[in-house]
């Protein structure tokens, strides 16, 4: 392999190599286009804020009720209780999560009760944001023990207007 050419009036010709250049770049092509992990996005729900104003009309026949969850706080913003329609869950998400899943059942897909269900959660105003992100968590999905795969419940969440301080 001859790099330096020496030319007739004494002045040297530097010649690049472009065959093992190229071979390179494309074998770390290959080699990050095989080791490239696609990562499912974190917090992407589909909430739902409440409007200013409430809209006028009749609501749609097709969709169903939401299903409220009501949280309440105690005067710390720590929370006290969890209901969910007119039933008492303590203030056990665990108890929310097993409760949500009984009630969607295991039908998945396009036209399953799971896909058009939505849930409104009204929760007092001076509630903690952390008990909120741990009821959209317990509502929204779960992992699956067996499998490790995340098992999504119900994907819309609404919030109901806030109630006064």
């Amino acid at each position: 392999m001859k790099v330096r050419h020496v030319q007739r009036h004494g002045e040297e010709k530097i010649e690049l190599q472009m065959t093992p250049m190229i071979d390179i770049v494309f074998l770390m092509l290959i080699f990050f286009i095989m080791t490239f992990k696609i990562a499912s996005p974190e917090g992407d729900f589909s909430i739902k804020m409440p409007r200013h104003a409430p809209s006028e009309g009749l609501p749609d026949d097709s969709q169903l009720p939401p299903i409220t969850v009501r949280m309440r706080a105690d005067s710390e913003g720590r929370l006290k209780s969890i209901w969910m329609g007119q039933r008492g869950l303590g203030n056990s998400f665990d108890a929310l999560r097993s409760e949500v899943r009984a009630l969607i059942g295991d039908d998945r897909g396009p036209g399953s009760f799971a896909d058009t269900a939505e849930v409104e959660l009204d929760c007092d105003y001076q509630l903690k944001y952390e008990y909120v992100m741990r009821a959209i968590t317990a509502i929204s999905g779960y992992i699956d023990p067996d499998t490790g795969r995340v098992i999504t419940v119900i994907e819309k969440i609404k919030f109901a207007p806030p109630r006064g301080e």
